[in-house]
């Protein structure tokens, strides 16, 4: 795991100032500060950051290949390159380290850009041709390794983190208002834009290719489609999917470091931590919880490892401290996602990094296998279809015309509207008419329908239930959930690996039928079925919380003076209306609604805004990268 940055020059044009790419290279010291490399000749200049974690003595980066004809810079892990390190051998290629990186870069050499199909492992890369004069970068296809670029008349600029890019654009950042016009339906940005104008995202699975004439080609390598298959929960299946997820956790182990796991109530993590610890009895987990009733998952992580037999740590996070660590943890995030659970996910990677090097995390499970509550919704409202659709639009008007206060209106309400107009994924914020009233900017041109119209126009053959596994797939797990968990780790130099998030798991869980998953009024059925032999039997059916963070309670005491100061005092009068964000504060305050989540999509905006955009933005960062933290 580690951090990168390149800049690749177009004809007559000179290199950054040499203080403005250190200042680059340094805003990503957290994401390697074990070494730092830099390649540079007359048309391209590479730099690295390097945690150690395979071949710790000769993996160093940038690494050469073929007489210094291939520079490549890499953050990730390969977890198949044993294998394909044995077949290139055999076809002849010859190797002077032991590390992924190097392998990488022979399979370059030996298949060009197919390589990509046949990497199993987490990967943003960027491969120089000095012969060719050729750019070749990639992602992996889940997006759990970021890619960020800026292109302008003199350079193409790219870097593992936006904060990277900040340096170059200081004096002429601007927003784009329909990110974040997006950002307060989503709580993130949809990749591939961002905040910024001009900052781009490489999506998942893609790749992007310069060639000398400065022409981009950005073409996906994998789609990430569901294919079910007929619904059989026979023991077959159920045996494919443990010794498929055993296998991944095996390849995900590899590592000349120390390994530990995240562990939390739910079966994910503890699927996790049960496989892990057959490899390593010594395994070393870890959790946080908060001294707020429902919001602590310490009593029931420490009985799971019990359980399972291996070491647990854990720590409770005070208000102070959440306070006190916020605008550390709003700069580490680079861009502005609003959901809580970054938070805990900061601190358990803060403990953890005080013992090992590796953890293991349970993300993607509920992507793959259907793991969301919300998934089973269509399912309740199915009798709906049986009703002629002039009959359900009948329905739906008269529905919305009720009172708020009816109850079975909202049900109506959502079993007449179609999915492709109710689900935009697992947070929905603002609704358009609120965010005419939040945004003085607001465009109606640009609703939150337009991130995911042409994602259902893909898959107009899926059930409802899998067309929501599908939108979710391509933005909130790309968006929220691997962001954090890739920002919040790399904050400590702690490298995160995510076994269900593997190439051949996928190839398992996109050819499930829906009763696979959501069987028996359940979710993650087959999941379930295939960790009863594995993991405690008390874990199998518990609905997990997923260090849950107790904003709304906070927002209503201890942190509402703060709230409410920030609200006051963020220079965004020209973006927001503050008097309809104080009227929600105040609201939430006093019991008549709970406005959570809205204020806190604000609050992270308005914190990130000022630590990257203000006036004294600049002299953060400065003392940022000056304590290398």
């Amino acid at each position: 795991m580690c951090g990168f940055i390149g800049e690749l020059l177009k004809e007559k044009h000179d290199y950054l100032h040499e203080n403005t790419w250190n200042q680059a290279l340094e805003a990503i010291h957290h994401r390697g500060p074990d070494q730092t490399g830099v390649y540079k000749n007359n048309s391209v200049r590479l730099g690295f950051k390097r945690l150690s974690i395979i071949d710790i003595k000769n993996g160093i980066q940038p690494l050469s290949y073929e007489n210094y004809r291939y520079q490549i810079v890499f953050n990730g892990e390969i977890y198949n390159y044993i294998e394909l390190r044995e077949n290139l051998l055999q076809q002849g290629y010859h190797f002077a380290t032991q590390s992924d990186t190097e392998v990488l870069l022979a399979l370059f050499v030996a298949e060009g850009p197919a390589m990509v199909e046949k990497l199993r492992g987490m990967f943003a890369f960027a491969i120089w041709d000095n012969e060719s004069s050729q750019l070749f970068c990639a992602r992996d296809r889940f997006g759990i390794k970021p890619f960020y670029y800026f292109e302008d008349q003199e350079r193409f600029f790219f870097a593992s983190e936006q904060k990277s890019i900040m340096p170059l654009l200081h004096h002429e950042i601007t927003i784009n208002h329909q990110s974040l016009q997006h950002y307060m339906t989503f709580q993130y940005v949809p990749e591939p834009s961002t905040l910024t104008n001009g900052i781009h995202k490489l999506l998942p699975g893609h790749t992007l290719t310069i060639n000398k004439q400065h022409q981009h080609t950005i073409q996906s390598y994998s789609n990430r489609l569901f294919q079910p298959q007929a619904k059989i929960i026979g023991e077959n299946k159920i045996k494919q999917t443990e010794e498929c997820l055993r296998d991944s956790v095996q390849k995900h182990m590899r590592s000349d470091v120390p390994v530990g796991a995240f562990l939390s109530s739910g079966i994910d993590s503890t699927a996790i931590v049960a496989l892990a610890r057959e490899i390593n009895p010594e395994l070393l987990t870890f959790t946080v919880g908060f001294e707020v009733d429902g919001f602590s998952e310490i009593n029931i992580a420490q009985e799971s490892a019990q359980k399972l037999g291996v070491k647990h740590i854990s720590k409770i996070i005070t208000p102070e401290e959440f306070i006190q660590e916020l605008p550390k943890i709003i700069w580490h995030m680079d861009e502005p996602v609003a959901d809580p659970a970054a938070v805990p996910l900061y601190f358990v990677a803060k403990e953890a990094s005080k013992h090992v090097k590796v953890v293991l995390s349970g993300e993607g499970a509920d992507e793959l296998f259907g793991g969301y509550n919300i998934y089973r919704e269509p399912l309740d409202l199915a009798w709906f279809k049986r009703i002629p659709k002039p009959m359900q639009s009948a329905i739906n008007r008269f529905a919305t015309k009720l009172p708020s206060s009816v109850k079975g209106r909202n049900y109506l309400i959502r079993g007449t509207t179609p999915i492709e107009q109710r689900y935009v994924g697992n947070a929905f914020i603002f609704k358009e008419e609120e965010k005419a009233d939040l945004l003085n900017a607001y465009n109606p041109a640009h609703p939150f329908t337009e991130v995911t119209e042409s994602l259902y126009q893909q898959v107009p053959h899926y059930d409802d239930s899998t067309k929501m596994q599908y939108i979710d797939m391509h933005t909130w797990l790309a968006s929220d959930i691997l962001v954090k968990a890739d920002r919040m780790t790399m904050a400590h130099s702690l490298e995160l690996r995510v076994p269900f998030l593997d190439k051949e798991v996928f190839a398992l869980a996109r050819s499930l039928h829906t009763d696979d998953k959501l069987a028996h009024k359940t979710t993650k059925y087959i999941l379930r079925m295939a960790m009863k032999e594995v993991i405690p039997a008390s874990i199998v059916q518990r609905k997990k919380l997923g260090f849950p963070v107790p904003i709304r309670a906070w927002l209503k005491n201890e942190l509402y003076l703060w709230a409410r100061s920030l609200i006051l005092e963020s220079p965004t009068e020209d973006l927001f209306n503050k008097d309809f964000i104080l009227a929600m504060l105040d609201a939430h305050k006093a019991n008549q609604a709970d406005y959570s989540r809205k204020l806190w999509t604000v609050l992270s905006y308005m914190m990130w805004h000022s630590i990257h955009l203000s006036e004294n933005s600049q002299t953060f960062v400065e003392q940022k990268i000056q304590n290398k933290s």
